[in-house]
């Protein structure tokens, strides 16, 4: 597969992670900066110029998006965003083992599509942002 993520792609991620220069914790009890990295090397204190902060998402959307292609199969370009977009935030290994992608490969994709929706909490709880990020994911993996 030679896709690489689109401009959809990076404005969904950009507008679900949002950008912070100081490192936060998210909802997950992550530590968190920039557009939504994460990682040994994110520690509560850091603080990113702008320009830090694209060129890690630069980075982690390619690593991602190679992952992606590496597990995925063939993919439309809506299916391969949506999936970069998810591995993204959930990583790559909650989509290797979920039923997302077993639906995918299979050719399920309207069931595939659905399993999006139930990736929608983090500690436990429902958050309203995932189940909005979650229908968008779905909604761009379905065009």
């Amino acid at each position: 597969m030679n896709l690489s993520p689109s401009k959809e792609c990076i404005d969904l991620i950009k507008a679900f992670e949002g950008c912070k220069l100081r490192a936060y914790t998210c909802s997950a009890g992550v530590p968190t900066l920039g557009w939504g990295a994460t990682g040994p090397d994110i520690k509560l204190g850091m603080v990113w110029t702008q320009k830090q902060a694209a060129d890690r998402l630069a980075s982690d959307v390619a690593k991602f998006a190679d992952g992606v292609a590496k597990i995925a199969g063939d993919c439309s370009q809506g299916q391969f965003d949506a999936l970069v977009s998810f591995a993204f935030n959930c990583g790559l290994a909650a989509l290797k083992s979920s039923t997302l992608l077993r639906k995918h490969i299979s050719g399920d994709h309207a069931g595939a599509a659905k399993e999006f929706l139930r990736w929608n909490k983090a500690g436990g709880k429902v958050l309203a942002g995932l189940t909005r990020r979650r229908a968008a994911e779905a909604k761009l993996y379905a065009d």
